[in-house]
């Protein structure tokens, strides 16, 4: 209405229809009898474009009934309805508008579901190595602290120095997993219904994760390493 008929009233106006196969009678075109909102029509993943309803001439027909109580309680208060009207009249796949729904969002429920658990694998995963690894790069460093103990280091010192390159480490992988993480979100979108890149919460919430990870991973065993005689730290390897 907005596009075609701005500064007036569209009840009553005629459009013409599209052209038919030559030889074909002429369409008178249609009127217009009335003017809903804009909605999707077919799909949920259909953008909201300029849509109008024609009369159904020897088709299927569909209706939808709102109603404030439950809608699977008036199902059989419309048979008799409808089977007081006409006999031959029969209705089918009678469904709420949320069932409906569910069926065109189910075969994406399931990928969502699939992509979550492994998505949760995964972040328990790279917990475990990120932790493994960090760990096992500081513990190699016991001889470096053992020397750095044995010259007169104060052990706040190596812990905050060790923790201090963590954390260049930890802003970098951040900076990095982000941008990954925003470039595979947008590929999911086109999959997933109702899915945004880049849900800054979820973003944040794994990155704050796996960086307190990471700074226990290196704090642990630094804090093991200046608790140890600097003579047998001297002697690791």
């Amino acid at each position: 209405m907005r596009s075609y008929f701005p500064n007036s009233n569209p009840l009553g106006e005629r459009f013409e229809a599209e052209p038919g196969d030559p030889g074909e009678p002429k369409s008178t075109g249609y009127q217009i009898v009335g003017v809903v909102a804009d909605a999707k029509y077919n799909s949920l993943r259909r953008e909201v474009q300029p849509t109008f309803y024609i009369p159904n001439t020897g088709s299927d027909a569909f209706f939808e009934l709102r109603t404030a109580t439950d809608p699977t309680a008036i199902v059989p208060a419309v048979r008799n309805i409808v089977s007081r009207e006409s006999e031959d009249l029969a209705l089918f796949r009678i469904s709420t508008q949320t069932q409906t729904m569910d069926r065109q969002l189910s075969s994406e429920r399931i990928t969502a579901q699939l992509s979550t658990f492994f998505g949760l694998l995964a972040l328990v995963l790279a917990c475990l190595g990120l932790y493994g690894l960090l760990s096992y790069e500081v513990t190699r460093r016991t001889r470096e602290i053992g020397i750095r103990m044995a010259v007169g280091a104060q052990s706040h010192n190596v812990v905050g120095l060790v923790l201090t390159k963590a954390v260049g480490l930890i802003v970098a992988g951040a900076i990095a997993g982000i941008a990954v993480a925003l470039g595979v979100t947008r590929f999911l979108s086109s999959f997933l219904y109702g899915v945004k890149a880049g849900d800054p919460i979820t973003l944040v919430a794994v990155a704050f994760l796996l960086a307190l990870v990471a700074l226990a991973a290196c704090y642990i065993p630094a804090r093991r390493a200046t608790q140890v005689d600097p003579l047998v730290a001297l002697r690791y390897e």
